[in-house]
């Protein structure tokens, strides 16, 4: 067989690359999205004081570095047994949408839209950020900067810091407001609102009016069809810091909900021996049926497009009327058109910036009251939010004095490891035939994953399955058992 390797892969977080293999007719065989780095984070973390944990976590990564950093001090609560005032949670909500809004921006106008605005097929010198500039004017581009730069301005003023925050607390949080930081929040969420306006604007003039752009996201090429999981409120909308997971199949029906620890019950993950990333599946639908899409398919997504099918929709009116548009633009329901995310992603983006004005205009984000003190610990806490890129699980156990003993992370990308690997493999099969390869296939090719926003810092931690036994079995890629490992 002929080995073609995309090595490395670009526009994402991390180091990886695809592995692409053809026939002796010059067709795809079989492809392979792999991840070349390895993190440990889980295993160093054990024997830390669980209040530095937030702090150390945050280093996981530069782009995501709040998810991790609330998701931690959410289980951080769990684990000192305490719960948050009502001016602090909502001070941490306002931080943690503020954080939405400047990640989802980044990744839209650095990662997604450049292979868009510029044009899948461009020249890869231009097909970037700069080139993207470039076609929608310097002022335009400057303005996005700008205001992307406010959201990082209230994660700063309420985090302590621009990258890794300090300010959080298990039970609370450690920076408050006055008035007159309030009224700055208020007036740079304004903006934040015209930055998720503008940015939806764009994705209208340059995707939405563009034909041959939307047979790319509407056709079959870039579908994958499998099930679906994210958090949603007591209304069944969209929630990003509190709410309830919940899960489809492939076909839409529910699978189940789950709120902290019982996450076990419901997600279990693989090891491929030619990846450092796991392959989570639902365990509810079925043991372990390799990396294969399509009705009773137990691999699902997480993310900006898993929201969109999972909820009924979204808790603010600028950002609903989006997500009716959206439905109605596909019709049938779950959409399982990956390109989508990008839609999807700019959508959440409104919703996040509107959830800024919101909480800097209520009353009690100034309160004093913003910290319970722990008084016990019981020694182990799930904290689970909606990270940008999708459910971001924290769990930790810990001794009676706080110092952690385990540690079990289960991020984004790592839920979305075997759909990647579908996407990819699917675009491969499509764009590469008869042994004739250009840069712009590979490209399309790369635009498989882009969709998913991958974190390959966050996702590679370790290859055991974290708090479950050190009891491992290992498939090849068609689900054929390779190797059991036991206590390794």
């Amino acid at each position: 067989m002929k080995k073609i390797e995309i090595n490395p892969i670009t526009r994402l977080e991390g180091h990886g690359k695809i592995a692409i293999f053809l026939d002796d007719n010059g067709n795809v065989d079989d492809a392979f999205f792999q991840t070349v780095e390895f993190r440990g984070f889980e295993k160093f973390l054990q024997g830390m004081p669980m209040e530095e944990v937030p702090r150390t976590v945050s280093t996981v990564c530069g782009v995501c570095r709040g998810v991790h950093y609330m998701a931690s001090t959410k289980a951080a609560d769990g684990v000192f047994g305490v719960t948050p005032p009502p001016a602090g949670q909502k001070l941490r909500e306002l931080f943690f949408n503020a954080h939405y809004v400047e990640d989802h921006a980044v990744i839209l106008y650095a990662l997604g839209f450049p292979d868009f605005v510029v044009g899948p097929e461009a020249n890869p010198a231009e097909r970037n950020v700069v080139g993207l500039i470039n076609k929608v004017g310097v002022e335009l581009g400057r303005e996005v900067l700008r205001k992307r730069g406010l959201a990082v301005k209230i994660f700063e003023l309420l985090g302590g810091k621009p990258n890794h925050a300090v300010a959080a607390l298990p039970g609370g949080w450690s920076k408050g407001l006055d008035e007159e930081e309030r009224r700055q929040v208020e007036a740079w969420s304004e903006e934040l609102v015209e930055l998720g306006e503008m940015t939806l604007k764009i994705f209208d003039d340059v995707v939405l009016k563009n034909d041959a752009y939307m047979e790319l996201v509407t056709g079959d090429v870039f579908k994958v069809e499998v099930g679906y999981m994210g958090s949603v409120n007591d209304q069944d909308q969209i929630t990003y810091y509190e709410g309830t997971q919940k899960i489809i199949d492939s076909g839409g029906n529910p699978v189940g909900s789950f709120q902290g620890k019982e996450y076990l019950d419901f997600i279990s993950e693989r090891v491929q021996p030619w990846t450092y990333l796991k392959f989570p599946y639902q365990k509810k639908i079925g043991d372990w049926q390799g990396i294969v899409e399509g009705p009773g398919t137990n691999i699902y997504s997480v993310g900006p497009l898993a929201r969109m099918n999972i909820a009924k929709g979204m808790d603010t009116p600028k950002a609903q009327a989006h997500f009716e548009r959206f439905h109605a633009t596909f019709g049938a329901k779950p959409v399982h058109n990956i390109l989508a995310y990008h839609w999807a992603r700019a959508i959440e983006m409104l919703n996040a910036a509107e959830k800024c004005l919101a909480l800097s205009r209520d009353p009690e984000i100034t309160s004093k009251d913003i910290w319970n003190k722990p008084t016990s610990c019981p020694g182990e806490g799930v904290g689970i939010i909606e990270a940008p890129r999708g459910t971001l699980i924290h769990h930790y156990c810990t001794d009676d004095k706080g110092i952690v003993t385990d540690a079990n992370l289960i991020v984004a990308t790592t839920h979305n490891n075997a759909p990647i690997n579908l996407a990819v493999k699917k675009a491969a099969k499509h764009f590469i035939r008869g042994g004739e390869v250009s840069e712009s296939m590979l490209n399309y090719v790369e635009m498989a994953f882009r969709p998913y926003d991958l974190c390959l810092a966050c996702a590679t931690h370790t290859i055991t399955a974290g708090q479950t036994p050190l009891e491992v079995e290992i498939f090849d890629h068609n689900g054929k058992l390779f190797k059991a490992m036991k206590n390794f």
